[in-house]
């Protein structure tokens, strides 16, 4: 009799532990009212997403706020698929664009936390290829010159984007072309990153090392320099130290075919202000090339597929000072260090900063735009966007996929529509 007992209490724990386990797998819901906002300022934002899509601006979109640890509000909007009249769902998958620079720049700020590297040291001590570079020096008449660098570029140059290396559109860009190397997009690539990487290292860059700020191909060279002092690809090291941990079940470079029904058609908006349902793999948009392509290249930059509950996990974890669920995968400092301004001295945009893979609101007054200094985030190519304010305990999270999406103001509005909801 005390066998069978024991026996069920020892049961009863262990589905009380998974079903612990599970909670702590999610951000726990929350009546607005309870985090500070308010309920009925929420619906505004709520119309005003509707409105786009019954005016056919956006196919459909998710918008997650969090507030205080809770999900405030998560809802789906319009289509994942407007051919089908496929509704947009909560676990749709989204390409993330450039919101891979906030995962990859973390996974470098690991490495440095593991004593592999430091972020003021020069890239070719990591990828030799790098230890010389040249920059093309316009000539005010159509031509450039090639000079040497005239120092190394660090990995922390790579984090601020002020290596000088941009999208292979510079003054050399013919010289890029001819590589291969121009755009952001990867997915149809058929060889490794490092192989993309090291061929890009010999090519003429735009700026001086730390004299300018250029979007390029910083983060995508962080990814290889993550594979070679690692020695995983980057997927499996972005796998070990952030998804798994943080429990990102739907975040991947390239979609498991189980997952294939769950990715969101791309749109494009066009001359007429239509919706368009975007060309298909080779047009450099990625149409399909995230489940049939060849799989090969890991872009850092640009090349993850995630979803708006995935994506504010790891958001909350930044957050909460690099910790989710009892999983630290940062220190405090370390993300003090991410979202501190590091190009104070380098032009760039009105009230705000550029931190490690972040930009950062510096003056809200400035920028003209409602939130709060400390405030930091990023969007992608398919027009979504996410912020943290770390005054008001906030993140939101806002995917869609719309390329190009000339003429929204979606973005302007949802922050206005967020804040606005701050009663507390």
């Amino acid at each position: 009799m005390r066998t069978t007992k024991n026996v069920f209490i020892c049961m009863f724990f262990l589905i009380l532990i998974q079903f612990a386990a599970l909670l702590a797998q999610d951000l726990m819901p929350a009546k607005p009212e309870d985090v500070g906002l308010s309920s009925d300022r929420l619906q505004r934002l709520s119309a005003v997403i509707q409105g786009y899509v019954d005016q056919q601006r956006l196919p459909g979109a998710v918008v997650l706020v969090a507030r205080h640890d809770k999900v405030a509000y998560f809802r789906p909007f319009g289509y994942q698929d407007m051919g089908l009249a496929v509704p947009m769902q909560e676990g749709t998958i989204f390409r993330i664009a450039s919101q891979s620079k906030a995962i990859t720049s973390v996974g470098v700020m690991i490495l440095q936390e593991q004593g592999r590297l430091l972020i003021n040291d020069p890239v070719g001590k990591y990828l030799p290829e790098f230890a010389k570079t040249q920059v093309a020096t316009a000539d005010g008449k159509g031509g450039y010159s090639i000079v040497d660098a005239k120092r190394p570029i660090t990995v922390r140059d790579l984090l601020t984007h002020t290596a000088g290396i941009s999208y292979g559109n510079g003054p050399a860009k013919e010289m890029w072309q001819k590589a291969g190397i121009q755009g952001w997009y990867f997915a149809d690539r058929d060889e490794p990153i490092g192989d993309t990487i090291s061929r890009l290292a010999s090519l003429p860059f735009d700026a001086q090392p730390g004299e300018q700020w250029i979007y390029g191909y910083s983060t995508d060279i962080l990814g290889a320099l993550i594979e070679k002092v690692s020695g995983q690809t980057l997927a499996e090291f972005l796998d070990d130290q952030i998804f798994q941990p943080l429990g990102m079940i739907d975040t991947h470079f390239y979609l498991p075919a189980e997952k294939k029904d769950r990715l969101a058609v791309v749109y494009s908006i066009a001359d007429d202000g239509s919706l368009v349902r975007a060309p298909e793999p080779g047009d450099g948009i990625g149409q399909g090339a995230y489940v049939q392509g060849p799989r090969k290249s890991t872009s850092g930059g640009a090349g993850l597929l995630s979803t708006a509950r995935d994506y504010a996990r790891f958001l909350q974890m930044l957050l909460n000072g690099g910790e989710l669920d009892g999983n630290r995968l940062l220190s405090r400092k370390s993300v003090e260090l991410m979202t501190a301004n590091h190009i104070s001295d380098i032009e760039y945009r009105d009230g705000r900063g550029f931190g490690l893979g972040l930009e950062i609101v510096l003056d809200v007054g400035e920028k003209g735009q409602p939130g709060s200094k400390g405030e930091y985030g990023w969007g992608g190519a398919y027009h979504s966007i996410y912020w943290v304010d770390p005054l008001e305990d906030l993140l939101v999270v806002y995917f869609t996929q719309v390329i190009p999406a000339t003429g929204l103001d979606d973005h302007d509005k949802l922050h206005a529509l967020v804040h606005q909801a701050i009663i507390d």
